[in-house]
């Protein structure tokens, strides 16, 4: 029996030192990510509604906050999240059918769902300050 030292002294597993970050394990981290954000903009999304279901001078708080630059780097970032999230979610309906596995092919549609998701998002970003002024 090996002696308590030597197996202390020893790596449980490979840990996150070890790895060098690749771009399937950093759109899974961030599709985990946007998951819980859109959770948190789904419960600011209902305070809206209740805020507009209470009347005019209840909807202008919501007004102020959305027109702060505050709000809309918050409204922004949400856009961007239900974008990515989307995205990254038709990507792993086409992995769940063996489409796209290999590693060439999954590192370029990550590239795609990430240069996608900006675009949409600044398109949605555009359409709404056209709406709002």
């Amino acid at each position: 029996m090996k002696d308590k030292q030597t197996l202390d002294s020893r790596p449980l597993s490979p840990h996150l030192q070890v790895y060098k970050p690749q771009i399937t394990s950093i759109l899974s981290i961030s599709h985990r990510i946007s998951g819980i954000f859109l959770s948190l903009g789904l419960i600011t999304m209902s305070l809206f509604i209740l805020l507009l279901a209470i009347g005019k001078d209840s909807f202008f708080l919501w007004i102020l906050f959305s027109t702060s630059f505050l709000g809309e780097v918050i409204l922004f970032g949400w856009v961007f999240a239900l974008s990515f999230h989307m995205l990254n979610g038709i990507r792993h309906l086409f992995w769940d059918y063996g489409i796209g596995l290999s590693l060439t092919v999954s590192k370029w549609t990550g590239l795609i769902v990430c240069f996608t998701s900006v675009i949409i998002s600044i398109i949605f970003g555009i359409i709404l300050l056209e709406l709002i002024l």
